[in-house]
């Protein structure tokens, strides 16, 4: 698909999600959002809360393992990743990647991208955006590729941050939040 084209696509995919979701979707993550927002961290009680959002499976592993680290240190890593996403002498591609990299010490952060995504979304609101296989499909469907490989959610944030540039030569304004939900819509049906 040609670059001109896609911010169209997404801005259509937008409006469709919008057309189809419930007006509460984001409830849970504005509400964590508006928590870490005034205390620059999130607990394990804010990541559960993410982990309902994203409708991921709690009764794993990894979850044991989160509930037997302390909050302290949870809150401490997640301060770190918030001030990583915030900075904004970065590129939007590094700025994710840090915040990435601070959340894998973290039971259940160490592989994966979604729930961290999602964590980083709520550290970071204006700037970051979410990533699942839905928006992984969604990117496809544009004809845009990206690998699997360690360091996916800072190059997830860089086509993000490309597809932003290329709506607004189309005239359209869109955030990080609005093209993850148009490669959200595009990626599957809405919930």
């Amino acid at each position: 698909m040609e670059p001109q084209q896609r911010g169209g696509k997404l801005h259509a995919a937008v409006e469709r999600h919008g057309k189809g979701a419930s007006p509460f979707y984001d409830e849970v993550v504005a509400e964590v959002s508006k928590r870490t927002d005034q205390q620059g961290n999130l607990g394990k009680a804010d990541i559960g809360a993410l982990v309902a959002w994203k409708r991921l499976n709690a009764s794993t592993r990894w979850m044991a393992d989160l509930m037997q680290t302390s909050d302290a240190t949870v809150r401490a890593l997640t301060a770190e990743a918030r001030k990583s996403a915030l900075q904004d002498d970065l590129t939007l591609e590094l700025a994710a990647a840090g915040a990435r990299s601070a959340l894998a010490p973290i039971p259940g952060f160490r592989v994966g991208d979604a729930l961290a995504s999602a964590v980083i979304y709520a550290l970071a609101p204006g700037r970051m955006a979410v990533y699942d296989r839905r928006a992984q499909a969604g990117l496809e469907l544009l004809g845009l590729d990206l690998a699997s490989k360690p360091g996916r959610y800072g190059r997830y944030m860089a086509l993000v941050d490309q597809l932003s540039k290329e709506a607004s030569v189309e005239g359209l304004t869109l955030s990080a939040r609005e093209i993850d939900l148009g490669l959200f819509t595009l990626g599957g049906p809405v919930a």
